[in-house]
């Protein structure tokens, strides 16, 4: 399982940014994706996560209702739509395909990552 993570960049306050995450394998269309970021000097983040076969969706509450997880199932691609975006949205974000086909919201239920995109949010 490859993933390729992009869409990062540098954004104002206020602005949005929408990261992609185009995954290769079988496992992909089985099991949940989730959205991790991690700032420098702390520990990586559960952002959010989309099932595969039911559409749901979960998100932190840093992230609720600012983000949004979706999914293109032809194109084996998750989306993170950022709106509203703050400084300490600032870190690197990643995407990651969990182990279990009941998603976590912990790091290490995830089994596949991909390389992080970095997304900064100036005041």
């Amino acid at each position: 399982v490859q993933l390729q993570a992009s869409g990062g960049g540098l954004v104002q306050a206020g602005g949005s940014l929408k990261l992609s995450c185009v995954a290769s394998g079988p496992i992909f269309s089985n099991y949940p994706m989730g959205w991790f970021r991690q700032a420098p000097g702390s520990e990586r983040e559960f952002v959010g996560f989309i099932r595969w076969r039911v559409e749901t969706t979960y998100y932190a509450d840093s992230v609720k209702g600012r983000f949004t997880i979706s999914r293109d199932n032809a194109k084996n691609t998750v989306y993170l739509q950022m709106n509203s975006l703050k400084p300490e949205d600032t870190a690197v974000y990643y995407c990651a395909v969990s182990r279990h086909r009941v998603p976590s919201i912990r790091w290490h239920g995830y089994a596949y990552w991909g390389q992080g995109t970095q997304v900064t949010v100036s005041s």
